[in-house]
């Protein structure tokens, strides 16, 4: 009998510790995160653009996910991490991580369009209400050797896409550090 209850109370503190371990690394896991908003008329339709991402990251590199309502289905978008001067719509976000990774290799941006939107690596579509859901590759030492935080200032951003790249109002701003 007594070996019973031993072999039952072990097993209980293993799940005990199993799930404490399974907490333990899930808050580590886990980072706080920050949302920008930018309201634009486009086409006498209001849009209040928003993007959550978080607001830190390793420095040597993680995919983070990035989340986005409100926008303009009918404009494609980028989402990455570029190098910001200003305010949203002030300047084209640029450079950005990964350049114009059209092979999908480095998985540093991601193009949300509707009619394109799938059909290419590292593409999708909007979904209702003008939101994404997307994963992107981060890193403090950019392409050209610049470094986020130290030599530029970086934010994950969005921006409109190769189809209307001049237009500043889909550039929205979450600055993010590195660690």
């Amino acid at each position: 009998m007594r070996s019973a209850f031993s072999a039952r109370t072990a097993a209980r503190a293993g799940v005990a510790v199993a799930a404490s371990a399974a907490l333990t690394l899930g808050l580590a896991g886990s980072a706080s995160a920050a949302t920008s908003t930018r309201t634009i008329t486009d086409g006498g339709t209001t849009y209040n653009l928003s993007v959550t991402a978080p607001n830190t990251a390793s420095a040597a590199g993680q995919v983070i996910n990035v989340t986005g309502s409100g926008f303009n289905p009918g404009q494609g978008i980028y989402v990455g991490l570029c190098v910001v001067s200003g305010a949203p719509g002030a300047a084209k976000p640029t450079p950005c991580l990964g350049g114009q990774d059209e092979s999908g290799s480095t998985g540093a941006s991601h193009w949300v369009n509707n009619t394109f939107g799938g059909m290419f690596a590292n593409s999708s579509k909007f979904t209702a209400g003008g939101t994404f859901n997307v994963n992107i590759f981060v890193k403090a030492t950019l392409d050209n050797g610049q470094v986020c935080g130290e030599d530029v200032t970086c934010a994950v951003v969005t921006r409109a896409d190769h189809f209307d790249s001049g237009d500043r109002k889909y550039d929205v701003h979450v600055p993010v550090t590195f660690q």
